[in-house]
């Protein structure tokens, strides 16, 4: 995780950056060793008024918290606790996402491509991709997160081209060709 800090209205004393600093690193504790995480920390001073601003990013996460009070320390102390509180609730909901893919029901039909290959249709465009290798449940839940109707990856357990799609009814319906 990069941290980036900002003082505006204020010089820092040595103690307040590196106070700052290891109540960041400690966010750290829920991203792993991931390098790929931008943490920018803003402190402001008007008057009375302590303000600490974090914004945290990268990876599909974005989040922004603020909070003010009489003291920096006590800032910085309180906008940690709410980022920390974000960050809790994100994972239980990636965690909510995952436990839900898992007990899916998933119809599974299986085509046989040289049997259709009879008649002939004009095609109308290609795509070109090179698909991810994804386990089924990873698949289910990257398909509630974009959106979409279907979702073509090449499934991890059996090195197959799979189609995943949300049938009409309910569910979902995995097409996995034979070749």
């Amino acid at each position: 995780m990069n941290l980036a800090f900002a003082f505006k209205n204020f010089d820092a004393s040595d103690h307040l950056k590196k106070y700052a600093r290891r109540r960041m690193e400690k966010l750290g504790r829920f991203f792993g060793k991931s390098a790929d995480l931008e943490c920018d920390v803003i402190m402001t001073v008007d008057k009375y008024r302590n303000r600490c601003e974090v914004n945290v990013s990268g990876e599909g996460l974005h989040i922004n918290a603020t909070e003010v009070a009489q003291d920096m320390y006590a800032a910085i102390d309180l906008v940690v606790d709410k980022v920390e509180s974000q960050i809790k609730r994100k994972i239980s909901r990636v965690k909510e996402q995952r436990r839900k893919a898992r007990n899916a029901d998933v119809d599974v039909f299986t085509f046989n491509v040289e049997a259709d290959a009879e008649e002939e249709q004009p095609v109308v465009g290609t795509d070109r991709f090179a698909p991810k290798p994804l386990h089924l449940d990873e698949a289910l839940m990257q398909l509630d997160a974009i959106g979409s109707e279907f979702l073509v990856f090449l499934n991890a357990e059996n090195n197959r081209v799979n189609v995943i799609y949300k049938r009409k009814t309910t569910g979902y319906a995995l097409i996995d060709p034979v070749m």
